[in-house]
């Protein structure tokens, strides 16, 4: 799943609308609740270096909050990470692009929308 999918499909289901919170990083972006304006994703390029991978350039991600539970299992397949620059207990990243089933990204996007309710 690509970003421009992952937003659209974000905005049909939850009608998350992108928030672009900082100038310094015009592609990082947020996705909140509407009443509690909590966040429930935050899509960003990161260096695959940050996150702990070989290779140069960046590399599309999106951060859930996930249940602690099933984070541990997750985390051993490819393509899921410890959290970027979020809490690790609570928080999980997904290499975007095709690394991850577009249906395990719904779901955890799902999961992370109702965690932060």
């Amino acid at each position: 799943m690509d970003r421009k999918a992952l937003l659209e499909y974000a905005y049909d289901e939850f009608g998350a609308e992108p928030e672009y919170l900082w100038k310094r990083y015009p592609d990082f972006c947020v996705l909140r609740h509407g009443g509690n304006r909590k966040w429930f994703a935050v899509i960003m390029d990161v260096p695959a270096k940050s996150l702990g991978l070989d290779g140069e350039g960046k590399l599309p991600v999106l951060n859930v909050k996930c249940d602690p539970l099933l984070m541990g299992s997750l985390r051993k397949k490819p393509g899921f990470l410890p959290a970027y620059h979020m809490n690790k207990e609570q928080w999980l990243s997904v290499l975007l692009g095709g690394a991850v089933p577009e249906s395990e990204i719904k779901a955890l996007l799902k999961l992370s929308f109702d965690l932060t309710k």
